[in-house]
């Protein structure tokens, strides 16, 4: 249980560190020129999304999830947005 809590909010923060690093590659790289833009934004994101894939790992061999199920959770957290669409599904578990 307290597994798929941790991967709740390691979901959520994913997403929110996600569309923030696309703020900053987008607008603060791209636009405004700053190279350096992306350095910090993306080691963070970096560390949430590894985090988010141990606990992955351990939520699925604790919930004895299929590949299929793992599967859908792990390409959620690669799509802009699909973490705040994913966590209904995950707070009903």
């Amino acid at each position: 249980m307290r597994a798929l809590f941790l991967l709740r909010i390691a979901s959520l923060l994913d997403g929110l560190s996600f569309v923030v690093l696309l703020y900053f590659a987008i607008y603060e790289k791209r636009i405004l020129g700053d190279e350096t833009a992306v350095r910090i934004p993306g080691m963070v994101h970096g560390v949430i999304f590894t985090i988010f894939v141990v606990l992955l790992y351990l939520t699925m061999e604790q919930r004895q999830w299929s590949f299929r199920r793992a599967g859908v959770v792990f390409l959620c957290s690669l799509l802009p947005f699909a973490p705040f669409f994913l966590e209904p599904s995950l707070k009903r578990e």
